[in-house]
């Protein structure tokens, strides 16, 4: 099995932000099969000049962490979005916690009989009853005018949220030709529900979906995913990663998410190092603690 890497932290992601113009570097710690590596975005935000972000690595199996910050400090001023952190010791390494932890929903995959097996009894009888329908599903890959970017956009300005923007979807798809999955549903010759998902060493992400209401009657939007969930399992993924999971501000999507069989899996927050803070950082209130 490849190593489940996040988006964020894999190769494909790398190229696509590459692509878009965007500084990327590669480090690394430790030498032969026990080093460890990551990526590292960088741009300018005021008022702080030149910042690095590392999103969800890196993975860091048996180093301490408190040796891997260490290294990942020392260009300047950081944001980390952390996976797996222990709050007292980015406290301890000088990080100030800016936004708290969010938590995501992670679906194994493998067999397909064990997997329908998993899903929610709701979840379930929806997929049965769209798969009745003599609904049309096909897959493809993603255009550059693809219905299902627009959508979901318009879609994010009538409800007043932001969506993930359709440059780096396209950049992907260019960067990695085959490895930005569309699962389309139709009805009656005109498309109702689809998928994006973006397909990346051991895991895959759910990168969008959007569905209409005659989708939502007829189920195509579980449809649409289980299909996506099949097709990441025998094309060798073995980790789904469905994104956010937020009850209070989107409880239906949640439950969508869920009723897959995804287990929740919460991060460490989102960190910022700068060394004008760092000797205060230490200081603060247990409960600023991400």
């Amino acid at each position: 099995m490849r190593d489940a890497v996040p988006l964020p932290q894999s190769p494909e992601f790398a190229a696509a932000m590459r692509l878009m113009g965007r500084p990327v570097r590669i480090e690394t710690l430790g030498t032969g099969g026990d080093a460890i590596r990551w990526q590292v975005l960088s741009r300018r935000l005021r008022p702080l000049g030149q910042v690095d972000l590392i999103s969800r690595g890196p993975l860091l199996r048996d180093v301490p962490l408190a040796n891997w910050l260490d290294q990942a400090r020392r260009a300047g001023p950081l944001i980390l979005n952390a996976d797996g952190a222990d709050p007292q010791i980015l406290r301890a390494a000088g990080f100030w916690p800016l936004v708290t932890p969010v938590s995501l929903a992670l679906l194994p995959l493998g067999d397909a009989g064990v997997m329908r097996a998993a899903l929610r009894q709701k979840w379930r009888n929806r997929l049965n009853r769209a798969e009745a329908q003599g609904l049309r599903v096909v897959r493809r890959g993603l255009m550059p005018d693809d219905w299902l970017l627009s959508a979901e956009a318009a879609q994010a300005r009538t409800r007043g949220y932001r969506a993930l923007p359709a440059v780096l979807s396209l950049a992907f798809a260019q960067a990695n030709p085959g490895k930005a999955v569309v699962h389309e549903v139709t009805h009656r010759g005109a498309p109702v529900a689809a998928v994006l998902v973006l397909r990346h060493g051991g895991m895959a992400t759910w990168q969008t979906g959007h569905v209409t209401e005659a989708g939502k009657r007829l189920g195509a939007m579980n449809l649409a995913l289980w299909q996506a969930i099949c097709h990441a399992a025998e094309a060798g993924h073995g980790v789904l990663d469905l994104g956010p999971v937020n009850s209070d501000d989107a409880p239906g999507l949640a439950h969508f998410k869920l009723g897959t069989g995804a287990r929740i899996h919460r991060l460490s927050g989102t960190w910022l190092y700068h060394r004008a803070l760092a000797p205060l950082a230490g200081r603060l209130p247990s409960c600023l603690a991400a």
